[in-house]
């Protein structure tokens, strides 16, 4: 790539010494993000992890990866994170609370540090992708490299 994005993801990841591969693609706006990257990319579904932001009732703020195609489990991520009660923050929260826009947001280079959950099946994979930090902007990264270094708690969170 020759004009290699720096977003905050990037230069942490760099930072830290984590290795990863950017992979651009076309970003159309009102596509699903994760379902598309996956689409756009080739790669599959269950190894592109979009970046949700939730908020609990006792914990505050958190940030979950759940594979394109699946769903998040708000009850299942509550019992994770010791939460009774966990809803997604709004659209209009994301950048002030992150950073990140919709469509860019990475567990990893956040204005704050938040708990961050991952679903469990990445656990199974040799690699994954997740954003970047930009729209159209994917790390292709081992699963492990990834929990490391945006401190993950993998546990079953989708379905």
């Amino acid at each position: 790539m020759a004009a290699q994005k720096k977003t905050n993801a990037v230069r942490a990841l760099e930072s830290m010494k984590v290795p990863f591969e950017l992979i651009e693609y076309e970003f159309a706006e009102g596509a699903l993000a994760a379902e598309d990257a996956a689409a756009k990319t080739g790669i599959p579904e269950e190894r592109t992890f979009k970046t949700l932001v939730a908020r609990g009732d006792k914990t505050g703020v958190l940030m979950v990866c759940v594979p394109a195609g699946r769903t998040l489990d708000l009850k299942a991520l509550a019992a994770a994170s010791g939460n009774k009660k966990v809803e997604l923050v709004p659209i209009k929260e994301l950048t002030p609370l992150t950073g990140y826009i919709k469509g860019g947001c990475s567990p990893i280079g956040t204005k704050k540090k938040y708990p961050v959950y991952i679903d469990d099946s990445v656990l199974t994979f040799d690699y994954m992708t997740v954003n970047a930090g930009h729209q159209g902007l994917l790390f292709k990264m081992k699963p492990e490299d990834l929990i490391k270094a945006a401190d993950a708690i993998p546990a079953k969170v989708s379905h």
